[in-house]
């Protein structure tokens, strides 16, 4: 409670510092003249000039995100471009001295053609209004359809909210099928052929990890998510963590007025799966309310079979060949609401609050039979495994901004609290038999009771501005603090009554507090631009296992450097090359040492003594024509955290899944982005990535001395206009065989179809069929000098889904920042350890 006191403290007295340095640099009417009149003399002065204006509607009303064009008039050459922001203002900065030309343009037409003004000091325009080109025109907001897969600012998008496949399912879904993303059997997520991906709701990470995180993000509704953003080289701004950071942008309303949209999907494959989805949004000139609320009801399996062979100086000593089959059902609500208070033109206030609740049960049947040394089948043992899981996370944002002047000079602050609580349950039973089928022993019964609680506090400030020589400078600082409380109980019922299980029990409690500071500068010159940036992180963490009073204890402080360097040769062709280092914490699950079984000789274990992984990465960036982009990319990963399946250091004859550090793995791509207009009615958006990867490393006796493969990824999405608001989609996905350390994983491929079909109502219906041959499983084999293992695991990909949705309300777009700070310590949480 103490913290929490302290850190709302801390944001109140960081947005009251804030208004009173705003206040000091002329927010009131009066200095804000003056100081905007100083500002401007300065910038006469130094003989740098800008161009500003506001673009309005007929109604004058704000036109959001307007493309304004600056023109030399002698020779009609394009100089910039720039957008108007939130209030509808733009700026052109570092002009020459001149007679120029502005446009507005939508969809590449030009709407507006203004006529030419000198410029021998720095200028105002006067309003640009645009004029509706017809009564059927509704709005003015300048606006474009965009393409599922575009490249923008450095990142590569998924616009979710214009695929049809992506219709009536979830997050995971998604991501499954988005361009160089790749999903193991055990759920973890990597990116163009790296692991260590850190995964973000908006801008704020994920608490979770493996099996955890999926469950999280099945539980969030396509029809919520706006689009997906990739970032592989993310800047000094960002958090420090991930290799690379897959960023999930919800939708938020933006237009004046009251809106909103209601939508409904059934889906079917071996399983049913329902999903319900309400979204509303008021905005007036000084609030923007907005609320979610989202229910997916998903029925699933996950078919696993394996073949594991141990061996003892190269000689077979026995095997087990197992087939395990899992159904689980989950009931999942999100609710999310939000407030923003525009105090006036500089100074906004936000409070968004959000909560998850997840109820999931789930039930598994293993049927293993257990060789000898000379491959002759000695005995057979049966598992059932049923487990319930309920977990809960409200989490709650504070944020404030104050807009110091017009160049773009800001402050702005977040204060965030997050809660994760588990509650799970798991009943085991082992049943042996002999060769004729009869018991040969007693069932063996387990029961495991798990109770966790994890809770995170942040604060953060950023502050950004522009100096007179059109340097852009961003920095800030950011604290946090986690504690995780994690006891978990095993109890042998095999003779009825409970006895504690000291072997497999435990009760882990850990701390971690980061400190960051950073800044970045950027600048343009000419064909140039430039970015540098540093970010220095301070990490203090303590574990203790109250079982065996086991503790550890570390601290580290670590410098990460970016910087970015493009040259526009004109008009089509740009390069760019950029280099950061970024550091992979391993997430509190990966930590925690408690166990979870699967079946009788099968069980998950973390590891407290994982080290960080630290990853430094290079790019080169080629684009074509403002729509084709090639990337060379090199990355070096020390103290790689990887996920193995080996035998067991403790329980000979048992496998155990878990983490352990590998020395070195280095990762070699070739990325290039194709998208062609074929023809009016067809076009196709094509990513290719080819790679290879090599791991230097020892675990369970194997060592691996640069050992790795080339692989590579074919995503094609192909849309049809077929008729008057009616279109189909087609996407296509090919990975090939790939090496990941002592893993060697079978080529996956898989089809999407899907049709849409608008009315004039607003609303929308899609009908989707995904993985339409049933191909999107794993098929993988391990290899270590004394174990080897083959298994092939399915699910319930095979899905025909039908999507409603109905939009209501009409207003004029408008938006504001982002939502909040963001957390690297969420995204290394753990939802069923707390």
């Amino acid at each position: 409670m103490l913290k929490i006191i302290l850190s709302v403290t801390f944001f109140l007295l960081s947005v009251f510092a804030t208004i009173i340095y705003g206040q000091n640099l002329g927010s009131g009417p009066s200095s804000s003249n003056e100081s905007n009149l100083l500002a401007k003399n300065e910038v006469v002065a130094n003989g740098i000039l800008t161009i500003s204006g506001t673009v309005l509607s007929e109604k004058s009303e704000i036109v959001n995100e307007g493309i304004i064009n600056l023109y030399r008039s002698t020779d009609h050459k394009l100089v910039k471009t720039e957008l108007t922001n939130t209030t509808g203002k733009f700026l052109f900065e570092n002009i020459s001295e001149g007679s120029y030309y502005v446009t507005v343009s939508e969809n590449g037409k030009t709407k507006y053609t203004g006529q030419p003004f000198d410029v021998l000091a720095s200028l105002e325009l006067p309003s640009i209004f645009l004029i509706l080109e017809s009564s059927a025109l509704k709005e003015v907001v300048i606006k474009k359809t965009k393409p599922y897969i575009e490249r923008k600012d450095g990142k590569t998008i998924v616009n979710v909210e214009n695929s049809i496949t992506d219709a009536g399912t979830s997050a995971f879904e998604v991501l499954e099928k988005a361009p160089g993303v790749k999903i193991d059997a055990s759920d973890n997520i990597s990116l163009q052929g790296k692991n260590g991906v850190l995964v973000q709701i908006d801008g704020k990470p994920t608490p979770l990890s493996g099996e955890n995180l999926t469950s999280y993000l099945k539980s969030i509704a396509s029809g919520s998510i706006e689009k997906i953003e990739f970032i592989t080289n993310p800047s000094s701004k960002y958090d420090a963590a991930g290799s690379s950071i897959i960023n999930i942008i919800m939708k938020k309303g933006k237009k004046q007025g009251t809106n909103g949209s209601a939508s409904g999907s059934y889906g079917q494959g071996q399983f049913p799966t329902a999903t319900a989805n309400l979204s509303l949004n008021h905005k007036n000139d000084k609030i923007n309310v907005f609320g979610n609320y989202n229910f997916a009801h998903r029925e699933g399996f996950n078919n696993l079979v394996l073949t594991r062979n141990f061996y003892e100086d190269n000689v077979f000593t026995g095997a087990y060949s197992q087939v395990n089959s899992i159904n689980r059902t989950s009931d999942n609500q999100n609710f999310r609401a939000g407030i923003d208070y525009f105090l006036n033109d500089k100074n906004t206030l936000g409070l968004t609050v959000n909560t998850i609740k997840t109820k999931s049960k789930a039930k598994g049947d293993n049927v293993s039979d257990v060789y000898d040394a000379t491959h002759t089948k000695s005995s057979r043992y049966e598992t059932d495994n049923i487990s319930n899981k309920e977990f809960s996370n409200p989490s709650l944002n504070l944020n404030y901004k104050h807009v110091i002047d017009t160049l773009g000079t800001e402050l702005t602050s977040d204060f965030d609290y997050a809660s994760y609580k588990t509650d799970a349950v798991q009943d085991l039973t082992t049943k042996f038999y002999g060769l004729s089928d009869v018991e040969i022993l007693a069932p063996n019964v387990l029961y495991g009771d798990t109770k966790g609680k994890l809770d995170i506090y942040t604060l953060k400030a950023d502050y950004v501005t522009t100096s007179k020589r059109g340097v852009k400078f961003e920095t800030g600082l950011k604290t946090s603090f986690v504690k995780a409380d994690n006891n978990l109980s095993f109890y042998d019922l095999s003779s009825g009554d409970p006895i504690y299980d000291n072997s497999k029990s435990n009760h882990f409690i850990y701390k971690e507090n980061i400190n960051a500071a950073y800044f970045n500068a950027a600048k343009e010159f000419g064909k140039w631009k430039a970015t540098f940036g540093l970010r220095a992180e301070n990490t203090n963490i303590s574990g203790e296992q109250l079982v065996d009073n086991t503790t550890i204890k570390d601290n580290y402080t670590q410098l990460f450097p970016s910087t970015n360097v493009g040259y526009t040769f004109n008009e089509n062709n740009s390069l760019e090359i950029n280099y950061s280092k970024r550091i992979t914490r391993p997430s509190y699950s990966q930590l925690n040492p408690f166990k979870y079984y699967i079946d009788q000789t099968t069980y998950v274990e973390g590891n407290p003594y994982l080290q960080p992984q630290t990853t430094n990465s290079i790019k080169l960036i080629y684009g074509f024509n403002q729509k084709i982009y090639t990337t060379l990319n090199f990355s070096r990963t020390y103290n790689n955290i990887t996920e193995l399946i080996i035998p067991s250091e403790t329980d000979k004859g048992k496998t155990v899944q878990t983490f352990k550090n590998l020395d070195i793995a280095d990762n070699y791509g070739f990325n290039i982005v194709v998208p062609i207009e074929v023809t009016k009615w067809f076009s196709t958006n094509n990513n290719f990535n080819f790679y290879y990867g090599s791991y230097s490393g020892t675990v369970s006796n194997t060592t691996l001395d640069n050992v790795g493969g080339y692989s590579y990824n074919i995503n094609s999405t192909n849309s049809f206009k077929i008729a008057k608001n009616f279109s189909a989609e087609l996407i296509g996905n090919y990975q090939a065989k790939e090496v990941y350390a002592f893993m060697t994983i079978e080529p996956v491929w898989f089809f999407n179809i899907g049709f849409q079909k608008k009315f004039e109502n607003k609303s929308s219906l899609k009908l989707a069929f995904n993985d339409v041959f049933a191909t999107n499983y794993i098929q993988a084999v391990s290899v270590y000098s004394d174990y080897n293992e083959s298994f092939v695991v399915k699910r319930d990909s095979r899905v025909v889904i039908l999507t409603y949705t109905y939009n209501f309300g009409d207003g004029k777009a408008s938006a504001r920042r982002k939502t909040g700070g963001a957390d690297d310590e969420k995204a290394r949480a753990n939802s069923s350890n707390g």
